[in-house]
């Protein structure tokens, strides 16, 4: 009986550790987030790297926001935060980064959803994402997405020549919305490039099923964060009232956590499966209730409209998207020869409308309905995009699913270690 106590615990330490390793090298990081936009999350996230920026060789913190009003300032304010704070910090740990060496690696980027084409002009968070990618070095550059992927695709459309040097975690889902031009471009132009398309996974990190009343998201800031420093106070103070949610941290802890090139193995961050292809629907007709797409799969509508003499990639018309209560409109574009073209991709499992409009003489109005099952790639069709080797999303198993959320429970069942782990560095600032 004694014995198979002894084995019990035994196995049970070694699960419990297998989801955090050590990292081989420290990883050289990039980060792309569009904080200060819609959602507050990103300042959470952006928090937790400072507070852990001692286990990155952070190359940049690029301010990329395809809706709202984000900028490098708000990047600017939370290194302000953390300066405060960092006379604390370094009592503990001197390896933090500097609060004036984050501010010179902090650029703005692009604002604003990219064209059809999928990219625009250089940035200066563009060419940074040049520039760290080249740099001479036996590591491939980490580039986290929190946003859209506007100043991605900029950069490996100005230098493809970066793609061999690079990998990417991009946090989805929602941003897949704001970032489908970008996506597309890339997925066209780059399907070998090495990327985690984190679409649905990244949730298990704001989900309570199974928490600790501890390490509930609505007490983890009373339990470990409040009255802890400058960053602590700004926690509470506009970020969910405190509430945790961070679903762009798993990025971070993806490269805190054993060897980030296998993607497969258990991880902070999640654990994800190959895909070989990206679905994509061609729709040149109204759609109806009876018609279904798969979620996150890009819809590429077409409409017929009155040949016009502007130039190609003209924002023209509108895409007008229903989805319960929440309404969004969403520029379309002229491809030429009477051809208009939008873009989307939507974020959960649900019924759909939309309409088309344009004040362009000729043009009809049109409207549609779409049902979103919540399949993820699902069956292959003749319009998918083809990808390589290293493309990886979401484990599809069943058993991994957090309520309706595909791969989420790969993040969650070791969401309270991460906390734990974090608790201790809030006490730094007490």
């Amino acid at each position: 009986m004694k014995y198979l106590i002894l084995l019990f615990t035994v196995v049970l330490f070694y699960t419990s550790a297998q989801g955090q390793q050590p990292v081989p090298v420290k990883p050289r990081i990039l980060v792309s987030t569009d904080i200060g936009g819609s959602d507050p999350d990103d300042n959470q996230s952006m928090a937790h790297l400072l507070m852990y920026s001692d286990l990155f060789n952070i190359e940049g913190l690029v301010s990329s926001p395809s809706y709202g009003g984000g900028s490098k300032e708000e990047i600017l304010r939370m290194i302000g935060l953390y300066e405060k704070d960092y006379p604390k910090l370094i009592q503990h740990d001197k390896n933090l980064n500097t609060p004036d060496y984050l501010r010179s690696v902090t650029k703005q980027g692009h604002r604003g959803i990219s064209p059809f084409a999928g990219y625009s002009k250089p940035t200066e968070g563009s060419d940074w994402i040049v520039k760290c990618a080249r740099k001479k070095s036996n590591q491939p550059l980490w580039v986290l997405i929190w946003g859209g992927l506007e100043d991605l695709a900029q950069a490996l459309h100005d230098a493809p020549d970066i793609k061999s040097k690079i990998k990417v975690y991009w946090i989805g889902g929602p941003n897949k919305i704001w970032g489908a031009n970008s996506y597309v471009y890339i997925v066209k132009n780059f399907p070998d490039l090495w990327f985690i398309e984190n679409n649905a996974s990244y949730r298990g990190f704001f989900s309570n099923t199974g928490s600790s009343d501890k390490f509930n998201s609505k007490n983890y800031f009373g339990n470990f964060i409040q009255n802890a420093g400058a960053l602590g106070f700004d926690f509470d103070k506009n970020r969910y009232q405190g509430n945790v949610k961070m679903g762009d941290t798993p990025s971070l802890l993806y490269m805190m956590d054993g060897n980030p090139n296998d993607p497969a193995r258990e991880n902070w961050g999640g654990s994800f499966e190959k895909m070989s292809r990206s679905p994509r629907y061609i729709i040149r007709k109204p759609t109806t209730n009876k018609d279904t797409a798969h979620v996150y799969s890009i819809l590429e509508f077409h409409f017929e409209g009155p040949k016009l003499n502007i130039p190609a990639d003209s924002a023209c018309f509108t895409l007008t998207i229903k989805a319960g209560d929440r309404l969004q409109k969403w520029n379309g574009y002229y491809m030429g020869n009477g051809d208009y073209a939008v873009n989307y991709a939507h974020k959960q499992k649900e019924d759909i409308t939309y309409t088309v409009t344009s004040n362009i003489p000729g043009f009809k109005a049109q409207s549609g309905a779409l049902v979103i099952d919540n399949v993820w790639p699902g069956k292959p069709t003749a319009n998918d995009f083809k990808l390589g080797s290293t493309w990886y999303t979401d484990k599809s198993a069943p058993e991994l699913f957090d309520g309706g959320w595909q791969g989420a429970v790969t993040v969650r069942k070791w969401r309270e270690a991460m906390l734990a782990d974090w608790a201790k560095r809030w006490a730094w600032l007490k």
